[in-house]
């Protein structure tokens, strides 16, 4: 496994929450990480994953979301690749965004189907997805994948707003209006 890493900015002086942000603002690091393309060592690309987006300031979810995009991702390329081959991830780490490029040789290349069910689960978890064939017989997935807004909640609203998903009133107790019995 190789891993590299480069920052083409930083700001130097204290490390108070200003500069840091500021900081990450003007870094872009770029991590590559290469391995067998079996799918013992995907545990390796999941924790990466979860480690570069959670450096990012991603939610709990997106974590998790882009965890399983990369799994997903990289199930659909060890299909095609030539048994003894790398699978190289790429992770470019933006202000915002995190784009991860899968790839692996392929001994007879194709681009991934994108009218199937795990095309659309990779979309929906990713954000933006795309795929491409590179020099080399390279097939390669693309995932892209921008932060939630932070403090999407409007301004007052913060923790409890008393609606969970239903308009209707049902009361102080929280009864619904039907009768069953509670187990627990």
């Amino acid at each position: 496994m190789t891993e590299d890493t480069t920052a083409t900015a930083a700001v130097p002086g204290p490390r108070d929450r200003s500069t840091a942000q500021a900081e990450r603002e003007t870094t872009q690091d770029h991590v590559t990480v290469g391995m067998p393309a079996e799918g013992a060592y995907l545990s390796v690309l999941r924790t990466a994953t979860a480690g570069l987006a959670a450096r990012l300031d991603f939610t709990l979810d997106e974590i998790e979301d882009l965890r399983i995009a990369v799994d997903e991702a990289c199930a659909m390329l060890l299909s095609q690749a030539i048994p003894g081959t790398n699978l190289e991830c790429a992770f470019d780490l933006g202000d915002e965004e995190m784009t991860i490029t899968v790839s692996v040789t392929a001994a007879e290349p194709r681009i991934p189907a994108k009218d199937t069910f795990a095309w659309t689960v990779l979309s929906a978890l990713a954000g933006s997805v795309d795929s491409g064939l590179g020099a080399d017989d390279q097939v390669s997935i693309v995932l892209r994948k921008r932060r939630e807004a932070l403090n999407s909640l409007p301004s007052g609203n913060h923790g409890d707003s008393g609606n969970h998903g239903d308009s209707g009133n049902h009361g102080d107790s929280g009864d619904s209006g039907h009768s069953g019995t509670r187990s627990g």
